[in-house]
């Protein structure tokens, strides 16, 4: 089943800046992302770049990069352009692989592309089990509730689903079992026609309040499939603590020497 993926990256994190060229086990984050993209066996892998530093680094390893508008509010408007730009059709599967996950699993990739072309109409995106009341507490930690077909009915950084009764005095030693607790993982799939139609339409109010782009679509009333994997993709990048982490995870994947800081492209 062909498919694109199209990795947003923007220059300017606010916690880690230039965060893209960072290094991780010598080579600059960007690569690990888009080596990624490969291994899942997608028919393209572009960089939706915003700045020159990145284009000039993807070049530099023989990827292919897309330059959009820096004025671009989220990844999912920096894909539409990039979607727009190489002529991609309306049918077409993309899937947008954040530029902050070199660790993402290329089976994850290729499941969530999978599960898109499945069905007209549809998003896809993947969850996965969590594991601990800090997890579900955590606001950083994005929480999905499915109904019984496997589609989100809603998406939260609130403690979901709500126990009344374990819950009632704040977080307890450990869940409640028989209680389905997902945390959602950040990787999409679209058709390009549907993405067109994500990024037109406004943001709204519930997406402003959880800071949650994937509750305009929800909104919208477009069906969410999610699939539900048993074991989380390795670390994403927001923090100097992520780095660290991502740094462990692909020197014991790829059996590199470690090194910090920028690549020396950067």
């Amino acid at each position: 089943m062909p498919f694109h993926v199209i990795i947003p990256s923007r220059y300017g994190a606010t916690r880690l800046p230039g965060k893209p060229l960072r290094a991780l086990v010598g080579r600059p984050m960007i690569e690990h992302v888009h080596r990624r993209g490969r291994e899942s066996g997608a028919l393209t892998v572009r960089v939706a770049a915003d700045d020159e530093r990145i284009a000039e680094v993807v070049r530099g390893f023989g990827g292919e990069v897309v330059m959009t508008s820096p004025d671009h509010a989220s990844g999912t408007d920096r894909l539409a352009e990039v979607a727009a730009k190489v002529g991609l059709p309306d049918e077409a599967v993309v899937v947008n692989l954040q530029g902050d996950e070199p660790c993402m699993a290329p089976e994850a990739i290729r499941r969530v592309a999978e599960l898109c072309a499945r069905q007209e109409g549809i998003l896809a995106t993947l969850a996965t089990p969590l594991r601990s009341p800090a997890e579900l507490w955590s606001a950083d930690v994005v929480k999905v509730v499915l109904d019984d077909a496997g589609f989100a009915r809603w998406f939260s950084r609130a403690p979901l689903p709500w126990v009344r009764d374990a819950f009632r005095d704040g977080p307890p030693e450990r869940l409640p079992e028989g209680v389905p607790f997902l945390r959602h993982l950040g990787l999409y799939a679209y058709r390009v026609g549907l993405l067109r139609r994500i990024c037109d339409a406004p943001p709204h109010p519930h997406e402003r309040a959880e800071s949650l782009e994937q509750l305009r679509a929800v909104a919208m009333g477009i069906p969410i499939a999610v699939g539900v994997v048993d074991e989380p993709p390795g670390h994403g990048v927001d923090t100097e603590a992520d780095l660290a982490a991502a740094e462990a995870w692909l020197r014991d994947r790829e059996g590199s020497p470690t090194s910090g800081g920028q690549s020396p492209s950067a």
